[in-house]
């Protein structure tokens, strides 16, 4: 639950994500979709087998064993801009859906979002893992019924069509897609699954990464096969999956725009508790006092455009992703092969 309400935020309930990393290279968007799948199970395996391994209970502790003590400090630090722009997006983008989507003022929407995360998340980790076994299940459970019927049931008969659009070199380009699109979701995803390692086994840790990356993949996939029905029209929309819930029926798309706004309000827990756990270790004020100010110091930030947010902050956080996850696999690998070496008898 920790890992999908992590990576299963705004960006993918509103379906934009999933057009701009599979559904633009067509047919080849199904191949991005199974790799996606791998990557995820893999990588949020391997991370839990870290995090036990080496019993880090929090992301910086998990960045130290993987950086080493200088370049942690240096990727800690960017970590930690981009968990308060993070959550200052994810606010923005709450006050954009009561605007846009339920017609009440934005500064409604960013005001019932910080006093959501406040209150979730006043405990500290006991907080956020009982926020998202309470959120998560409910917005998974209605993104699969309205993602696979609009997938296996609706008809749109115009994915054929579409091809025409794409280049050879748009095509090829669908591998790469994937692998970004995975690692500028890890980010964030390694600061909420770390913090599961005290509360089980690394047995159970492991197995409950993997399936969340499997059922990541499942959503992907059922994403992907209904926005292509409704190509090229979605490809106008900022919130392609809103369109497609509303062909099925106006109170589809209503339970949808709840299903979005719930996914805003998990990545702004994952976000908020993140920055305001190490802006507590940083200052040694109490954790509660630094929650309180990092979510009054976010609001102001939270009043610009969502869209114009999302298009500075994001590919930077890709990036950071894309060396948390090589560095990883990377030190996974070496270590479980050590591991198995160890474990031979010798002759």
């Amino acid at each position: 639950m920790g890992y999908l309400g992590a990576v299963v935020g705004a960006g993918f309930a509103s379906g934009q994500e999933i057009v701009q990393f599979f559904v633009t290279y067509g047919m080849h968007g199904v191949k991005g979709c199974f790799l996606a799948m791998l990557l995820f199970a893999l990588c949020g395996g391997l991370l839990m087998y870290m995090a036990h391994r080496h019993q880090t209970g929090s992301y910086q502790d998990m960045l130290h064993e993987l950086m080493g003590d200088k370049f942690s400090k240096i990727i800690d630090l960017l970590m930690a801009v981009f968990l308060f722009l993070g959550l200052s997006m994810m606010l923005s983008a709450s006050g954009a859906v009561f605007y846009e989507h339920l017609y009440q003022p934005k500064e409604l929407g960013i005001l019932l979002a910080t006093v959501l995360v406040a209150v979730f998340l006043y405990t500290g980790k006991k907080g956020l893992i009982k926020s998202y076994n309470l959120l998560v299940p409910a917005k998974l459970v209605l993104l699969l019924i309205i993602t696979g019927y609009a997938a296996l049931v609706v008809d749109g008969g115009q994915v054929e069509a579409y091809t025409g659009y794409l280049s050879s070199g748009e095509e090829n380009r669908w591998l790469l897609s994937s692998i970004l699109y995975v690692a500028y979701n890890f980010a964030l995803a390694m600061v909420v699954l770390t913090e599961y390692q005290s509360i089980g086994t690394r047995k159970d840790g492991i197995w409950g990464a993997v399936w969340g990356g499997c059922l990541l993949g499942v959503l992907i996939l059922f994403n992907y096969l209904a926005l292509c029905k409704f190509l090229p029209v979605i490809m106008h929309y900022q919130v392609p999956m809103l369109y497609v819930a509303g062909i099925i029926s106006p109170g589809t798309k209503v339970i949808y725009t709840l299903v979005l706004w719930v996914g805003i309000l998990t990545t702004a827990i994952a976000n908020a508790y993140g920055f305001a756990q190490r802006f507590s270790g940083f200052t040694s004020i109490s954790y509660g006092l630094s929650l309180c100010i990092t979510l009054v110091l976010a609001l102001p930030i939270s009043l610009q455009s969502f869209s114009a947010l999302v298009s500075k902050v994001y590919p930077l956080f890709g990036l950071l992703g894309i060396i948390i996850l090589v560095v990883l696999v990377a030190k996974a690998v070496k270590e479980i092969v050590v591991d198995i070496l160890s474990n031979i008898p010798n002759r």
